[in-house]
């Protein structure tokens, strides 16, 4: 079975908290050029791994990761207004 590529918000919500890509890797345990390769969408994290960035960043794993492209988080927020 082929697996789906898995879409993401990581680099937005690391940019957002400040911290750097080998920061977030020490927070999650893994080293900082796998939160590369999450970035950049070329590998899917396992679900143990999407759930500690679930709690590294206090958002949903849903919000963060997704089966489909995710609308910037600027378009979330003039949809809210």
């Amino acid at each position: 079975m082929e697996s789906r590529k898995i879409y993401n918000r990581i680099a937005v919500l690391r940019y957002d908290m400040g911290i750097s890509r080998s920061n977030l890797a020490e927070k999650a345990g893994v080293n900082f050029q796998t939160i590369g390769y999450l970035e950049r969408e070329e590998y899917n994290p396992s679900l143990d791994l999407a759930f500690r960035l679930s709690a590294i960043f206090s958002q949903p794993v849903e919000f963060i990761f997704s089966t489909s492209p995710q609308k910037p988080l600027s378009q979330l927020i003039q949809e809210h207004k």
